[in-house]
């Protein structure tokens, strides 16, 4: 749906009289925020990464009129652009955000993300959990998460 959009916004892109900061803008309040619908509940594993990556990508190269042909690295982009924000970290903050939220609302999803189910889990690999990236990418336990998460006043010094 957000390449769809994005799409549609063609005339915008190619418009030489506004400046790469005002598109860089356009795109992350009407492309981004139709891409990152629901990305709070997103279990992202390394394949989902590379394609959010490759999206983002895809989205300034379009901006900027790069044509794939032109063999533009994606690092001269990003050098070139200086976004104030990436898409990936977008979507990491805000799941970090929300599971701060769910944590402290102590309520049925509170008890849902803590809870276990009793039985013998099926052959192979377990699946990635929503949690597992909340653990990833954070370098501590969950239970280390939740405390920090409750005692945010602690931490941040907000009241």
């Amino acid at each position: 749906m957000a390449r769809s959009a994005a799409k549609s916004l063609t005339s915008l892109w190619k418009d030489r009289s506004l400046n790469l900061q005002l598109k860089c803008r356009l795109m992350q309040t009407l492309i981004w925020s139709v891409a990152m619908y629901g990305c709070e509940s997103w279990t992202i594993k390394a394949a989902d990464s590379k394609r959010l990556n490759a999206f983002e990508m895809d989205m300034y190269r379009r901006m900027m009129r790069i044509s794939w042909r032109e063999h533009g690295t994606n690092n001269s982009i990003i050098e070139e652009l200086q976004p104030t924000c990436r898409f990936l970290a977008e979507v990491k903050r805000r799941k970090l955000q929300y599971f701060g939220r769910v944590v402290r609302a102590d309520n049925l999803c509170t008890h849902v993300l803590h809870g276990t189910i009793a039985g013998n889990r099926r052959r192979g690999r377990p699946r990635r959990r929503w949690t597992d990236d909340i653990k990833q990418w954070t370098g501590i336990s969950i239970a280390d998460c939740v405390q920090r998460a409750q005692n945010r006043t602690q931490i941040t010094g907000l009241n």
